[in-house]
């Protein structure tokens, strides 16, 4: 695995992004598919994505992206792993406990696919941060657990004009949209906004965190898994992301269902 300080700033010449021959046969699966062919693998290799939380969501994420030949993965996360970690976030090990998790999954995307580089920000998700860092990127993957940092990353991606794949999960379901409101529909309307979907927070307490209320732990596969396909689809440019659609899924009841939504008008005046 390539290593690259967070500093500086990767650039790209042509014949970087050809395929090695480990590269094509590593990738064939992907190569035999018309929609993906070589193209496809190429534009998966100069991708460049941030993703927020190497946790219950982020760790299927991180390790599709990687498997996919994803070039350049962005990782932001303070916090370390331990042992009540594992039951869901998978690309940790018992071997890593107390570890960074930035650190935990690099370790474990280099064993995977040694042609992924990995950046570190062993710190939280900010307006700040994003105003520093997520310009280097071509996408953002919100996989954080409140609500504060899901603005926070909707409100940095839109500014920055970049595309947002972001996800919750609660005990027995789960939920993922993709946004672009800086991009108009087939409609010619403007694509909607988080707050669209979610005009503000729920009041402090009113939902409770996975410690307090639990969560079966492949939920957050099945959710972190969908939005690494979105993150595909988006790449390498197929079909129907989840722009202005919000996909439920109810483990339990082994459902899903989709709600569309739209920009709202502009209130007074």
């Amino acid at each position: 695995m390539r290593t690259l300080s967070p500093s500086r700033k990767a650039c790209h010449h042509p014949l970087m992004e050809a395929l090695t021959p480990e590269e094509i046969s590593r990738y064939k699966r992907h190569i035999l598919l018309s929609e993906v062919g070589g193209a496809g693998q190429q534009k998966l290799k100069r991708a460049r994505v941030m993703v927020i939380g190497a946790g219950g969501l982020g760790s299927p994420v991180l390790q599709y992206l990687a498997a996919a030949g994803v070039g350049t993965i962005g990782i932001v996360d303070d916090d370390r792993v331990s042992l009540s970690n594992l039951q869901r976030q998978v690309i940790h090990d018992s071997g890593t406990i107390g570890e960074m998790k930035t650190r935990s999954a690099a370790d474990a995307i280099a064993r995977l696919n040694p042609h992924v580089t990995v950046l570190s920000y062993e710190e939280r998700f900010s307006a700040e941060m994003a105003e520093y860092h997520l310009g280097r990127f071509d996408l953002l993957i919100d996989g954080s657990d409140n609500f504060d940092t899901r603005y926070a990353a909707a409100d940095a991606a839109e500014r920055a004009r970049v595309p947002l794949i972001t996800g919750a999960v609660g005990r027995f379901d789960g939920s993922l949209t993709v946004l672009k409101p800086y991009e108009v529909g087939p409609d010619g309307l403007a694509n909607p906004t988080y707050r669209d979907l979610f005009p503000s927070a729920p009041p402090p307490g009113l939902i409770p965190s996975c410690a307090e209320a639990g969560i079966i732990g492949a939920l957050t596969g099945v959710i972190g898994t969908l939005m690494s396909m979105e993150a595909i689809k988006l790449i390498t440019g197929i079909g129907d992301p989840l722009i202005g659609r919000l996909l439920l899924y109810d483990a339990l009841a082994g459902r899903f269902d989709t709600v569309r939504y739209k920009r709202r008008a502009p209130s007074g005046g």
